[in-house]
């Protein structure tokens, strides 16, 4: 199938740093601006995961490899309700759509959900920039093409440090949550059927939904909260363990979250977080976080579990990490590292029934090495079930 309009993708588009710099290319998808972090993700494929994920609020996303788009999307691989991107960036926007399962092509999904596209630019020029600059603040735009205006408009643009974005992607009410892992290429893990299920509550700070789709098939019985819940709000449900989900931006704003995680670790709930649910969880206890230069975003993350010595191609997504310096050894160890440079990659207490990880083990976008930890939290929650 192709439907791509090809006189919206002739219209100039524009990308410019806060420093000034400028890139010009084509545009694509929503005809309009947005402001946002330029970050670059270094997967081959999934870009439909990666536009659907809601880690991406308040960011610009480069995608590293060339060809973008030959594969359409689907109703099957969404991540989530929406796009919360602020753009998205190619190299070559493929004309021509070949996948089965399509349903829409990336450039008619991009103007459905209002995100601007920008096509026929030197992705490899930008990379380079952001990673030896860092991850700067840039607008994306076909309406205006004066660049003076544009970057009037990048600097007065607040960014994402030091702001609450989570409030901008999380769900606004409690709901179950019912479906498991579905398809013949996806991983597997048997529930033990003559278990009862344990009641898991799940704290939504931007989640994707092959996580939920994960828990279901390790057996729980799942519901998901906000994540402005209160941690009285979240124990009327009486859950038997706590799952904290991925999602954007600067964990350190959000005292609420950090507050209540705090006092369901004190219940001595097996714990389970990932991504921003992991960095929250070292702010709760005591440890604190730090700002990347151009963060981890990609399918390709070496991680070795200290624990068994095993190395894992991991996909993560994020700019912010924990200090490991910050953290109370006495209290709590870590367990996981990034080969590439030796950041905090996964944690857990010595005392109490919590471990999280900074990388993404439901993503399947070609390894699936650490689908594994969903059965290790099963096997956490079964050890402290009452008899």
């Amino acid at each position: 199938m192709t439907s791509r309009d090809d006189t919206s993708a002739a219209r100039p588009c524009l990308l410019v740093f806060e420093d000034g710099e400028v890139h010009r290319g084509t545009h694509f998808g929503h005809h309009g601006e947005s402001c946002g972090e330029v970050v670059f993700n270094t997967a081959m494929s999934g870009y439909q995961e990666v536009i659907s994920d809601p880690s991406y609020r308040g960011q610009i996303v480069v995608m590293t490899y060339p060809l973008i788009g030959n594969t359409g999307i689907n109703a099957e691989d969404w991540e989530s309700r929406d796009c919360f991107l602020s753009g998205f960036v190619v190299r070559e926007l493929s004309p021509i759509v070949s996948n089965q399962r399509a349903t829409q092509d990336l450039a008619a999904c991009l103007a459905e959900r209002e995100i601007v596209g920008l096509a026929g630019v030197d992705t490899r020029a930008i990379v380079r920039k952001v990673r030896e600059v860092g991850a700067l603040k840039a607008i994306i735009s076909n309406t205006d093409t004066d660049t003076d205006s544009l970057l009037k408009k990048v600097k007065a643009w607040p960014g994402i440090h030091g702001r609450d974005i989570v409030q901008e992607v999380t769900c606004a009410s409690s709901y179950p949550w019912t479906e498991g892992l579905d398809g013949p290429f996806l991983p597997r893990l048997e529930a033990d059927s003559e278990q009862p299920r344990p009641r898991l509550a799940v704290m939504d700070f931007g989640i994707k939904v092959n996580k939920l789709r994960g828990l279901v098939a390790a057996g729980y019985d799942v519901t998901v909260f906000p994540a402005q819940a209160s941690a009285e709000q979240i124990l009327e449900h009486a859950p038997d363990c706590v799952f904290l989900s991925n999602g954007p931006g600067d964990p350190e704003p959000l005292g609420y979250a950090i507050d209540t995680i705090r006092t369901l670790v004190a219940k001595e709930l097996p714990t389970f977080g990932i991504c921003l649910g992991h960095q929250l969880t070292a702010l709760a206890l005591g440890g604190r976080t730090v700002k990347m230069k151009f963060g981890h975003h990609g399918a390709n993350q070496p991680v070795i579990d200290l624990t068994t010595e095993r190395t894992e191609i991991t996909s993560q997504n994020h700019s912010y990490v924990v200090d490991g310096a910050s953290l109370d050894a006495g209290k709590v160890e870590i367990t996981h590292e990034n080969l590439n440079d030796r950041t905090v990659e996964g944690l857990r207490h010595r005392d109490l029934p919590l471990f999280t990880v900074q990388y993404h083990p439901e993503a399947a976008p070609g390894p699936r090495d650490a689908f594994y930890l969903f059965g290790r939290f099963r096997e956490m929650v079964a050890r402290h079930m009452p008899a």
